[in-house]
């Protein structure tokens, strides 16, 4: 995509319990905001201990889409939000998301998930498929495998590696903070003002006792779907029509095997047809959407999806 002017906005909104923080992008050639009812609607739904700006990339990519992502119950400036936990509740809050933004049976959204979002975009695709118009999945939605002889939450711990141990630390200064993810394998090299910002979004409190921001207690409780729940198991046996799985070649260390493996996802698709998995080379489990060549991908199956839905942008 050649460079476009990127408007970029956030608002609120009602859910049970409080307020949800909502961003939302469009990119057009003229810097213009268009009618909201005159483009595409696409949602995009980040992972389990992300923010909505880790959308920013795609929305870069998107031009002629209205792109709208919140940070989900328990993360980013809806950190505040209270349980229960869990896909079903976040298909509630992204149904009242979707309505706020002019969604309905006429015009329903595109909708990508990554990671958690992906689980919980396949959920709310079963429950409000009237919103729906089309469904892409990114390195997620596929219930993980949980290693011998782990529980589930230390399966997550491991998988997740500093993204979750961050969770229970507190860090002096914003700078400090930058410091602890800089040797990341995965998104130390992806580094740039764009990935500073998304994570310095993730801190809340005051110096020196600053922490970041997504709940621990969301993360547990929305963990179980993420090994396979009844929610999830029957979102994926009842999908309408073939639905693409964006697989990350690395996972969240960037290491081999991905997130999931081959043998994993031949045993997943094996049960649940509809799912079509296609690899987006020379990524992993944070650049597929979070550096310009995957968030370039998933952006071609994004344009796609809006095309087949009938839904092209001018």
């Amino acid at each position: 995509m050649t460079e476009a002017a990127v408007n970029y906005r956030t608002w609120d909104i009602d859910v049970r319990g409080g307020l949800l923080r909502v961003g939302e992008w469009d990119a057009n050639d003229d810097g213009a905001r268009p009618d909201a009812g005159e483009v595409p609607l696409v949602l995009a739904v980040h992972g389990i201990t992300a923010s909505h700006l880790a959308w920013a990339p795609l929305a870069k990519e998107l031009r002629g889409v209205r792109l709208v992502a919140p940070d989900l119950r328990g993360r980013g400036r809806s950190s505040e939000l209270p349980g229960p936990w869990g896909m079903g509740q976040h298909a509630e809050d992204l149904a009242e998301v979707l309505r706020a933004a002019g969604a309905d049976e006429s015009r329903p959204a595109v909708v990508v998930g990554h990671s958690m979002g992906a689980f919980a975009s396949l959920v709310f695709a079963d429950r409000y498929p009237e919103l729906v118009a089309r469904l892409l999945l990114v390195d997620g939605g596929v219930p993980l495998e949980i290693p011998a002889g782990l529980t589930s939450q230390q399966a997550l711990a491991a998988v997740l590696g500093p993204a979750a141990e961050r969770l229970r630390m507190e860090f002096p200064s914003r700078e400090a903070y930058l410091d602890y993810w800089r040797p990341h394998p995965a998104l130390g090299p992806l580094w740039s003002p764009e990935l500073e910002a998304y994570l310095l979004y993730d801190l809340e409190g005051d110096a020196p006792r600053l922490r970041p921001a997504t709940s621990l207690d969301a993360v547990a409780g929305d963990n179980r779907d993420l090994f396979g729940s009844a929610d999830v198991f029957d979102a994926l046996a009842r999908l309408p029509r073939p639905t693409t799985l964006l697989r990350a070649e690395r996972g969240m260390l960037n290491q081999v095997p991905p997130l999931y493996s081959d043998e994993a996802l031949q045993r997943a698709v094996a049960r649940f047809p509809e799912v079509r998995v296609h690899d987006v080379p020379d990524t992993n489990h944070y650049s597929i959407v979070m550096d310009q060549p995957g968030a370039a991908a998933v952006a071609a199956v994004v344009h796609g999806l809006v095309a087949e839905a009938g839904q092209e942008a001018p």
